[in-house]
């Protein structure tokens, strides 16, 4: 037995280089250069070789060490486990602690721009996760078009703040409202799909969503964006350098000298409120009746039609909920960025968010937090080296998938739990 499992391990391990030989090879060994204005191959086969290498070992190992061990034992994560019993005990103390350190980031010696920047964004994926968990992680509806509500909360801000000069604070609502309206829109004749198919149908919405905004070029000036986004201001206060006469600034009214990072701690700590916002109603909406028909409906549909719960209705909810925050993170990216266009809304990032919410288990909220830290953190790192950066995402993502199938905190506890009366003993 032993023998033909090493054999069997062998020859999967060969053929896994294969494939990553048959993947790699045109894409990674076959480079072209230009030498006297003629395209010459630049043969990389040492890059290749390594490339096989490494998955045919990683292969053999995980066979040898991973799933020999699940045939006998079961695959158990200690480290999984482990976290997952910390946070059971000791959750609230840990989310203080986060909170507060969240908040005096900003003032902390080693913080830089860079820093904030990384911060930000980590908070604006945190804020995009915690809503599509909402769709994915509660009511067990696979949404591969998220960025759509993404891109119609930037667009709505966008539009409605340069064509009506409206502030930040009156469109923030609005940009949420529409991109509800498109989720209800999106939602209402393909939600009796299930699974893979829903999945196809949001992601073609995502794109079908993207390419309007990529051909209308008389409301979103197409491939050229849409520029000069009016900035969020405190309390009516900009945060200029140089005010015009009369006009009263962020650092003239506190008595300041000017800076460009009160403006970035300032967008910080709006991302901050707002992802804490949408938390907090996430953690509020899963104990109401609302939200114990979304876990049920993720658990059972048949069993909840049975019990006079509406699929269709309960779905929708969902879909315009998370895509109201969507709305609201992407109303909050276009004032950040002060310019969009289609090429900031493309598939890669529905693929991160739902990454984000699967790797850190579906449902939960800390989960969302850890596996965006762990990405977004990732691709950081590996910014320099290009090439090399998706080959280490993918991987990463793998190796999660192999030892945490469902999840870093895959953990499905019920919202509400009976206890059994016990009655006092006379």
């Amino acid at each position: 037995m032993k023998k033909n499992f090493l054999q069997s391990s062998i020859k999967d391990s060969l053929f896994t280089g294969l494939i990553a030989l048959a993947l790699f090879g045109p894409i990674v060994g076959l480079r072209t250069v230009a030498k006297n204005e003629i395209l010459v191959v630049n043969p990389k086969w040492l890059v290749v070789a390594i490339i096989v290498i490494v998955c045919a070992l990683g292969r053999f190992l995980t066979n040898l060490y991973v799933y020999k061990r699940d045939l006998k034992h079961g695959i158990q994560s200690s480290i999984g486990k482990s976290i997952t019993n910390f946070l059971d005990t000791k959750g609230t103390q840990i989310a203080l602690s986060a909170i507060i350190f969240s908040v005096v980031f900003p003032f902390l010696p080693f913080t830089d721009r860079y820093l904030m920047d990384i911060a930000i964004m980590m908070l604006t994926y945190i804020m995009l996760g915690w809503g599509l968990n909402i769709v994915i992680g509660l009511a067990g509806l696979l949404d591969l078009g998220y960025v759509a509500f993404y891109a119609v909360g930037a667009y709505s801000y966008a539009l409605f703040a340069i064509h009506f000069g409206w502030s930040f604070w009156i469109c923030l609502p609005i940009a949420g409202i529409f991109a509800a309206m498109f989720g209800v829109l999106l939602g209402f004749p393909v939600l009796r799909l299930r699974g893979d198919y829903l999945a196809i149908v949001t992601l073609a919405f995502g794109e079908m969503i993207r390419i309007l905004l990529l051909n209308w070029y008389e409301l979103t000036k197409g491939p050229d964006g849409l520029t000069g986004i009016p900035r969020p201001s405190f309390f009516g206060l900009p945060f200029k350098s140089f005010p015009e006469e009369g006009e009263q600034t962020f650092h003239i009214f506190f008595g300041l000298e000017y800076s460009p990072m009160q403006r970035i701690i300032f967008l910080y700590y709006l991302i901050l409120v707002l992802a804490l916002i949408t938390n907090l109603f996430t953690i509020k909406i899963r104990r109401l009746p609302i939200g114990r028909a979304w876990e049920a409906l993720r658990e059972d549909e048949i069993a909840c039609k049975s019990l006079g719960v509406n699929p269709r209705n309960t779905k929708l909810t969902a879909f315009a909920i998370g895509a109201m925050f969507g709305g609201f993170a992407g109303s909050f990216f276009a004032t950040r960025q002060a310019f969009i266009s289609p090429e900031s809304f493309t598939f890669i990032e529905s693929a991160i968010i739902v990454a984000i919410v699967v790797l850190g288990g579906m449902g939960s909220q800390t989960g969302v937090v850890l596996a965006t830290v762990f990405l977004i953190g990732l691709i950081e790192v590996f910014r320099d080296f290009e090439s090399y950066r998706m080959i280490a995402f993918g991987g990463a993502m793998v190796l999660i998938m192999i030892f945490r199938p469902r999840g870093i905190l895959a953990t499905r506890k019920p919202t509400i739990t009976l206890h059994k009366k016990t009655e006092a003993v006379k």
